[in-house]
């Protein structure tokens, strides 16, 4: 699997901060909401992680790198993709990128660690995870 794109969004003047450009505190929302929606572009739709496979994922760490400025009326696009697999954690590599020139933005590492709801504790990813995750692999 490439890099599938995972959202789309406008941004807006509300976004802005005093130096009329995009606050950083504005890009965490997007790159969350694309952490949702890439596991069902993966095949394996959040709503069906705890009733198939017992567990879910926290995000335990999130670091975003900001490259250009976004100002009111930038559309962007985000895509993302598996980047690092391990034995109870995952990271998914997104790039918030220009949808009309394709400028790269910034980019965000996540980092989601399998949780088991019961324990309330770190948990080993399901071998049926572990393939999805592997078929969407690819290197950064």
């Amino acid at each position: 699997m490439d890099r599938p794109e995972l959202l789309r969004g406008v941004i807006h003047p509300w976004h802005h901060d005093h130096f009329g450009h995009m606050n950083v505190r504005h890009y965490a929302p997007f790159f969350d909401d694309a952490c949702y929606h890439i596991w069902t572009r993966l095949g394996l739709p959040y709503s069906r992680m705890i009733p198939e496979h017992g567990v879910h994922t926290v995000t335990a760490e999130a670091k975003t790198r900001f490259v250009r400025e976004l100002t009111a009326g930038d559309l962007i696009v985000i895509d993302g993709a598996v980047t690092r697999i391990g034995t109870r954690s995952t990271v998914f590599g997104f790039r918030m990128l220009h949808a009309d020139t394709g400028a790269l933005h910034a980019t965000c590492d996540v980092v989601e660690v399998f949780f088991s709801p019961e324990t309330r504790a770190s948990a080993p990813m399901p071998d049926a995870v572990r393939a999805l995750l592997e078929a969407g692999l690819v290197a950064d």
